[in-house]
């Protein structure tokens, strides 16, 4: 194999999901606030969460793509001190985040045959790897349910950072902490823009898989670039859909 570290992305790439943070999740979690004796409206509470959200955006001085992943239960905690409740805030920033992520949530659920997938690509000899634009607070309790947190080698989440992809940075730090070779790092991912942008920026082969959320303005997988029948010398390929096992099958015979 000429790949032995293989770095996935992770919603849209190995896992399937939507939320919808409608209304009805802001009037709940608001809700939880009053609850914990910070009186919010749905409006106000929407609002504020905005507004800090833009402030650090804007203090941090990056362009849209590379704006940080700003820790979720951070700005939540900022709107309980806003309304004096000090006890416990970090605590309570921390239940508040999840119930909206659960609230916001509609389905969660692995794309078929993941597993099978990673422990083909384990039982061949590579190491696996997880780079994904995320909330910690969210994704690590999300990889638990789903059964993926003990999969892989190393679990890297944006919000960790203070960047993420396709910031070279992020890549950076997975290669240089894990001490990994560029030649033999694969980057799988489901977006164009920065999945494979920024691994191909960190000197990385990748391959492009255009999913169901896969964003809808990019397009579809170019066949012609398929692992099996890309020309020799390629370190870029893409592949239709969600059948990741059929892709692995495809990676190890690379």
């Amino acid at each position: 194999m000429a790949h032995t570290d293989i770095i996935f992305d992770l919603y849209g790439t190995l896992v399937d999901i939507h939320t919808e943070e409608n209304e009805e999740v802001w009037s709940k979690t608001a809700l939880y606030f009053r609850y914990h004796g910070a009186d919010y409206s749905t409006a106000e509470l929407k609002e504020g969460f905005n507004k800090i959200l833009k402030a650090r955006e804007a203090k941090s001085g990056q362009s849209y793509e590379c704006f940080p992943d700003i820790p979720f239960e951070s700005i939540m905690e900022e709107l309980f001190l806003k309304k004096d409740v000090c006890k416990n805030a970090e605590v309570l920033s921390v239940s508040a985040a999840q119930l909206f992520r659960i609230c916001s949530t509609e389905y969660i659920k692995l794309y078929p045959n993941v597993k099978e997938a990673l422990q083909l690509l384990r039982d061949k000899g590579c190491r696996l790897w997880l780079l994904s634009n995320a909330q910690r607070i969210f994704t690590e309790y999300e990889l638990r349910a789903l059964g993926l947190l003990e999969e892989f080698d190393g679990v890297y989440i944006s919000s960790d950072f203070g960047f993420r992809k396709p910031d070279i940075r992020f890549f950076e730090a997975l290669i240089e902490k894990e001490q990994l070779d560029k030649n033999a790092c694969l980057m799988v991912g489901n977006d164009r823009e920065t999945d494979i942008a920024g691994a191909k920026n960190a000197g990385l082969a990748t391959i492009y898989m255009h999913t169901n959320l896969t964003p809808p303005h990019q397009e579809k997988a170019d066949l012609r670039l398929l692992p099996r029948s890309a020309p020799k010398g390629t370190r870029h390929f893409e592949f239709e859909g969600e059948d990741i096992l059929k892709l692995s099958n495809l990676i190890i015979k690379l």
